[in-house]
C-alpha cells in the first residue's frame, strides 16, 4: 500500500501543496492522500480478481461442454463467492477518516489496514494458483472436487478478509 500511497501523494497539485502549509490542513491532506491510495489499491484488487473470476466462468462452460454437469453448481459457490468479493471491494466507500468524520484512524489501526491491503494480493495469487489446479484437474474427476473446495475456500476468505478489513475501518472491531 505504500506505494499507492507514495504515488498518490507524489502527484500533490501546487494549491494542495501551498496550502498544507496552513496549520492543520496537511493533516487533511494526508488523509485525503491516503484515501484516493485506497480507492486506487482497491481498484487493483478488483481487477485482480475479475481476471480470475472470468477465469472460473470459463471452466464453468468447459466442465459443461464436457459433460460434467455435476459440478458447475459447486464452481458457481467459487464464482459466487469471488462476485461478491469483488463487488464489496468495488463498491466499499473510500477508505479513511476525513476530518469532520465520527470515525478516526489511528496509526496502529492504518497498519492493520495495510497487513489487510496486502493480504488481498496474497490471497490474489493464491487464488490464481487455486483455478490453475482447478482447470488442471478438468481431467482428474477424482482430483476436481477438492481442487473445486480450494477455490471455494478461498473465495469465501477473501469476503471475510475484506470485511474484517472494513471493520477496522469504521472502527468497530
Amino acid at each position: 500500500m505504500s506505494d499507492f500511497f507514495e504515488k498518490v501523494s507524489s502527484q500533490v497539485d501546487p494549491f494542495k501543496k501551498l496550502v498544507s502549509y496552513i496549520p492543520g490542513f496537511g493533516g487533511y491532506v494526508e488523509r485525503q492522500n491516503r484515501r484516493d491510495a485506497d480507492a486506487l489499491l482497491r481498484e487493483t484488487v478488483a481487477r485482480r480478481f475479475e481476471e480470475q473470476w472470468s477465469r472460473i466462468s470459463n471452466l464453468q462452460a468447459e466442465l459443461v461442454s464436457n459433460g460434467m454437469i455435476k459440478y458447475v453448481d459447486d464452481v458457481e459457490k467459487a464464482a459466487l463467492a469471488l462476485r461478491t468479493f469483488i463487488d464489496k471491494i468495488s463498491t466499499a466507500a473510500r477508505g479513511y477518516s476525513g476530518l469532520f468524520d465520527a470515525v478516526k484512524i489511528n496509526e496502529a489501526e492504518l497498519e492493520k489496514i495495510y497487513q489487510f491491503d496486502a493480504a488481498f494480493f496474497d490471497l490474489g495469487d493464491q487464488v490464481k494458483s487455486g483455478i490453475d489446479n482447478l482447470e488442471s484437474s478438468m481431467n482428474d474427476e477424482e482430483a476436481l472436487p477438492a481442487a473445486i473446495r480450494n477455490v471455494t475456500t478461498l473465495a469465501r476468505l477473501a469476503v471475510e478478509t475484506f470485511e474484517r478489513r472494513s471493520e477496522v475501518v469504521t472502527g468497530s472491531n
